[in-house]
């Protein structure tokens, strides 16, 4: 069992790597919703997502300076309306989302180091090699864990991508005035 004096440690650690976040960029199926597709006779598709996800968007947004995408390879109108509601942009339909990402982090000017993503299936393990901080949701696949340098708590589409706005956004107040509450 670990000392409390090597958790502070960590955490403060954890810390420390997560208020170097500028750029946080999401996969959508997997990680906004829980992976499953509802499709009717007409074939239009239907996801679950968390509520508590987009106020975790919300609250990073209005209390920081960190820049949000979506970047999906399925090219589908749900993607397209749940990001418009979050008010995130998206980019998706495309065979290589690295090559996406590599020039989203050019333009923006920025080091790996300052960049998140946030990955749940093997298609999502080049992207996570290429910034500072890998982040998986907990119920992705077995294989890509290897990949991350954090594993949510909450799995994909069950409050995931809430549980890594608070903690990036504990990690800027925590920087800026020493509180350690998340959006409240």
């Amino acid at each position: 069992m670990k000392s409390l004096c090597h958790l502070k440690k960590m955490l403060d650690e954890a810390d420390e790597i997560l208020r170097k976040i500028r750029f946080l960029v999401f996969d959508f199926d997997g990680v906004m919703t829980d992976n499953r597709v509802l499709v009717d006779e007409c074939g239009h598709e239907s996801v679950f997502c968390s509520r508590s996800d987009g106020m975790g968007i919300e609250c990073l947004r209005k209390r920081t300076r960190v820049e949000m995408l979506v970047l999906s390879k399925e090219q589908n109108p749900v993607t397209s309306a749940r990001c418009r509601k979050l008010g995130l942009r998206c980019i998706q339909g495309m065979d290589d989302k690295l090559v996406i990402l590599q020039q989203e982090i050019k333009n923006r000017g920025l080091l790996p180091e300052n960049v998140a993503f946030v990955g749940n299936d093997i298609n999502d393990i080049p992207c996570l090699d290429c910034v500072g901080i890998p982040i998986v949701v907990a119920d992705c696949h077995e294989y890509v864990k290897s990949h991350a340098l954090f594993i949510t708590e909450k799995n994909g589409g069950y409050g995931a991508v809430r549980e890594v706005c608070d903690a990036i956004l504990a990690s800027w107040q925590n920087r800026e005035s020493g509180r350690d509450d998340a959006c409240y």
